[in-house]
C-alpha cells in the first residue's frame, strides 16, 4: 500500500531591501532551508511568511519605509502577528520607544521595549564578544549598536552583555529579545557566518505560520 506524504513548501522570508546589510541576511537565510528574497514593494509583503529588518541607519530606513509606502502596511502586519526579526537598526525600528531618536523617525513597533540608539558609541567603538543566547554561546558583532534600556513583562530577554571589566557601561545590558512574533538583536549575526539566530527566527516562522515540514 502506497502512503502519500505531504511536504510543506519552505517558508518564504523577505529581507527589507531599502538600505543596510541586505545581502548578508539573504545569504544567512538561504543556509536555513527557506526561500529568501529582497523586499521593496508593498505588494511583495503578501507573498511572505516573515520578514527581516536589517542593520543600517534607522532614521534613513524609517524615511524610506514611508517613501516606499511600506511603513503602515508592515506596521499593521506585525501588529496582527506577522513574524519579524530585526538586527541593530532593525531592533530600533521594531521598538515601541526610542531614546536619542529623531523627532521625524518612524517606528514599526511590535516590541514593548525602550532602546537607546548608538548606545555602544561611534563606529570606532564597535566591538565583538561572546554571548549566552538562550543557552548557547554566540559570537556577536556590535557596530554602532543600540541596547535595550527597559522591557515590559511580556518581553523575553534572550541575551545580555557579559559583566566584565572590559565591557564597561555595556555590562549587563540587554541585547537580544523576543516578544511573541517579533525577535530582535542589537548585534549582527549575518556578519559572522553563524546562522543560529536566523535558524531561531526560521523556527519561529514555522511555528507561527504552521509551515513545518510534514
Amino acid at each position: 500500500m502506497l502512503v502519500s506524504m505531504v511536504v510543506a513548501a519552505p517558508p518564504v522570508i523577505g529581507v527589507l531591501a531599502l538600505q543596510g546589510d541586505v545581502q548578508e541576511h539573504l545569504v544567512s537565510l538561504a543556509k536555513c532551508d527557506v526561500t529568501a528574497r529582497p523586499v521593496r514593494r508593498v505588494e511583495e509583503l503578501d507573498e511572505l511568511d516573515g520578514i527581516v529588518i536589517p542593520g543600517g541607519e534607522s532614521t534613513t530606513m524609517s524615511k524610506l519605509l514611508d517613501n516606499f509606502e511600506l511603513l503602515e502596511p508592515l506596521r499593521a502586519k506585525i501588529k496582527a502577528g506577522f513574524p519579524a526579526y530585526g538586527s541593530c537598526a532593525g531592533m530600533i525600528l521594531l521598538a515601541n520607544d526610542v531614546l536619542d531618536g529623531r523627532e521625524d523617525q518612524h517606528q514599526l513597533g511590535g516590541l514593548d521595549i525602550t532602546v537607546r540608539r548608538n548606545a555602544f558609541g561611534r563606529q570606532v567603538d564597535s566591538f565583538e564578544t561572546d554571548l549566552d543566547l538562550a543557552g548557547e554561546t554566540v559570537h556577536a558583532v556590535f557596530i554602532r549598536a543600540p541596547w535595550v534600556e527597559a522591557v515590559s513583562g511580556h518581553v523575553e530577554v534572550l541575551a545580555t552583555v557579559p559583566v566584565t571589566a572590559e565591557a564597561g557601561d555595556a555590562a549587563g545590558r540587554i541585547v537580544a529579545v523576543r516578544q511573541g512574533n517579533v525577535l530582535a538583536t542589537a548585534f549582527h549575526p549575518e556578519l559572522t557566518g553563524d546562522e543560529r539566530v536566523h535558524r531561531l527566527f526560521v523556527d519561529m516562522v514555522r511555528g507561527l505560520t504552521g509551515s513545518e515540514e510534514k
